[in-house]
């Protein structure tokens, strides 16, 4: 992980690459970002940057891989995967996050993106499926409860390598 992290650094900075921070720009061009529709996501989450220009630490990158690791439990991979899908930071899976979340996963482009009727019903499905007390939102306990029944969330769906 070390080595990895210091390659994205400038060749001036590698000798002190514990205290050095990598540009976003940077960790964007990791393999297992490269194509995630949810890098920006991905950053914002694991970036403790004081600037909120989303860098990061060694620290920071170490926590991003152990959490894209085949080790991580399910429980922490839903919890960063709910804290990347709250677009707001809100605590909450709001039908906003849910819409950005489909357009993350469906493509931006025209010819994929669904009629403003299509995702006004995945969403009511979702929320129906998901928002166990009925509040219009799916705070973490209910989305960790959807993905415990769903043993493909942490092969296929969530983060992973």
């Amino acid at each position: 992980a070390y080595k990895r992290f210091s390659e994205l650094l400038p060749k001036e900075e590698r000798e002190n690459a514990c205290s050095a921070r990598v540009p976003k720009s940077q960790i964007l061009t990791l393999p297992e970002l490269r194509a995630n529709p949810f890098q920006h996501r991905i950053c914002r989450v694991f970036s403790t940057s004081d600037s909120g220009d989303d860098s990061m630490s060694f620290e920071d990158f170490l926590d991003m891989l152990s959490v894209f690791s085949d080790s991580a439990t399910s429980d922490i991979k839903s919890h960063y995967a709910f804290r990347i899908f709250d677009f707001d930071d809100d605590g909450t899976l709001d039908r906003k996050d849910l819409e950005k979340l489909v357009n993350c996963l469906t493509g931006q482009g025209k010819e994929s993106r669904l009629s403003n009727a299509e995702m006004d019903q995945l969403i009511r499905n979702i929320l129906e499926e998901s928002d166990i007390d009925k509040d219009g939102t799916i705070n973490l306990s209910e989305f960790q409860h959807v993905v415990s029944r769903s043993p493909d969330f942490t092969r296929y769906g969530g983060l992973q390598r």
